[in-house]
């Protein structure tokens, strides 16, 4: 797929646009102001392998502690502010990475004169998120436009005030009404853009909702960078974020597996052998060769030789509880259930 080409903006160690890798996003879900808290989940959060992770300032507690959690880390840092401009000045103050702001609640230019002077002289960029939610008296047949208009807007008075540092987000609910809207706003300006789905429900229903929105724009060549909103833990938001760039092909976290849905022909546990390979590869520290990408584990004769043979690695797995071992399409022997993560993981290491 050819991507948009965009401006290139550096968020702290971070580079979005241009060529740069699509990064994945999340937000802490703390209190800001407890810094403990919100350390501990922005660790969990690059260990899932965040690249990116913005923080709620909805007070100048939160925004005085931007200064002690930098200290505790280096992922680059975004602050969510609302309503109170005087919020996005402190945490800038504070060393925050980038500002995000809402044409739907601060909308003074005076106000707005006063944070751009200061991003400027921090040198950090400002994403212009809108959400379908606040866009204000919008009626629903013409949220695309209204959301697509309030977004240019903005960055219009932006520019002129001499700023052009800039990310543009447009987050809806609706799947269609999203991709409409990123679309549009897509031709009309060369600012990377943030993709997401706003307001997606339960996890399974969210993941769904947003690997279906973000797949479609991101296989259009649209998105720079992303971010899954579940309700749920942030961890959640980032698996599912690489689940859909590793589908599409735009980012490799490590190998792929492949493994069938099983059926009454299946002899083996393998949904358990699945389970604990993927807690090992997540968990172990394992140090793998850069050749394995597709390993597949297959749970009979039907299908499991051809998705083995066509991966890196795999194993077919047979009647009574053992299958073969393929590499590079090659069946090479046989292996045992009980032995196959070891077998997997050695295999992984050459």
């Amino acid at each position: 797929m050819k991507r948009r080409k965009t401006r290139v903006v550096r968020i702290g160690r971070v580079s979005i646009g241009g060529d740069n890798p699509i990064a994945i996003q999340s937000m802490t879900k703390t209190r800001t102001s407890d810094v403990r808290a919100t350390l501990d989940q922005i660790r969990c959060l690059e260990e899932a392998g965040c690249d990116i992770v913005r923080l709620a300032v909805n007070d100048i507690q939160s925004a005085a502690a931007i200064k002690e959690i930098k200290k505790g880390t280096k992922v680059p840092l975004v602050a969510d502010i609302h309503f109170d401009w005087r919020l996005a000045i402190a945490a800038i103050e504070n060393g925050i990475d980038k500002i995000r702001l809402n044409p739907g609640n601060i909308r003074d230019r005076k106000e707005l004169k006063a944070i751009i002077s200061c991003a400027k002289a921090r040198g950090i960029p400002i994403r212009v998120g809108v959400n379908s939610g606040s866009v204000k008296k919008t009626a629903r047949s013409t949220l695309v436009k209204d959301m697509v208009k309030s977004a240019l807007d903005y960055v219009k008075t932006i520019e002129g005030l001499g700023f052009k540092n800039m990310v543009i987000s447009l987050k809806g609910a609706d799947i269609s009404d999203t991709v409409e809207a990123y679309r549009k706003i897509s031709s009309l300006c060369n600012y990377p853009l943030h993709l997401g789905l706003t307001a997606t429900g339960l996890p399974a229903q969210g993941a769904i909702s947003s690997s279906i929105a973000l797949g479609i724009l991101l296989s259009e060549g649209i998105g720079d960078t992303i971010r899954v909103s579940l309700t749920a833990q942030p961890q959640e938001e980032v698996k599912v974020a690489k689940y859909i760039l590793e589908s599409l092909g735009l980012r490799n976290f490590g190998p792929r597996i492949i493994s069938c849905p099983t059926c009454g022909r299946c002899a083996v546990d393998l949904a358990k052998i699945v389970k604990d390979l993927e807690h090992s590869l997540s968990n172990g520290g394992h140090r793998l060769s850069k050749h394995t990408t597709k390993v597949a584990i297959m749970g009979c004769a039907v299908n499991g030789p051809g998705e083995a043979r066509q991966a890196d690695i795999g194993i077919a797995f047979e009647k009574m509880g053992n299958g073969v071992f393929f590499k590079k399409g090659k069946p090479l022997y046989k292996v045992s259930a009980a032995n196959c993560i070891n077998t997997l993981l050695k295999e992984m290491k050459e």
